[in-house]
């Protein structure tokens, strides 16, 4: 399964390609998993409420993670990784401890992120579009 940051949900929702198109794909086969605190993010850069009900209607279609402990899990890693310092917050470290624990590949454009994640566990879109 691929969980997908913000980065790359907002090339989505503006249409870019090659985003767009490879995503719909994955989305069509099943292979993105979705975090709460991504789609936290979304919402919150949303300017009216057709757009909060646009990605709430994607939120409902697809497979979710909870915050479940996950951010007590995420402050350790970051403490032992000492990702504060490599300028990689909370919302990261969640989503980079939820791709170790649960053996997902992240797709992100976020150089910060790129730069601790193994190679396995970075998604390598079709286009080689990481970041």
């Amino acid at each position: 399964m691929i969980l997908v940051d913000t980065s790359v949900w907002i090339e989505f929702f503006r249409g870019n390609d090659p985003y767009f198109s490879e995503l719909k794909e994955l989305i069509e086969y099943s292979e993105v998993i979705v975090h709460e605190v991504v789609f936290g993010e979304l919402l919150q850069g949303c300017k009216n409420k057709t757009e909060v009900s646009f990605i709430l209607e994607y939120w409902e279609n697809l497979n979710t993670l909870s915050s479940d402990g996950s951010f007590l899990l995420a402050g350790k890693l970051s403490f032992e990784n000492k990702h504060i310092d490599k300028g990689i917050g909370l919302i990261d470290s969640v989503l980079i401890n939820e791709v170790r624990s649960k053996k997902l590949q992240l797709w992100t454009l976020d150089k910060k992120i790129l730069k601790v994640l193994d190679k396995k566990e970075i998604y390598t879109s079709k286009g080689k579009h990481v970041g």
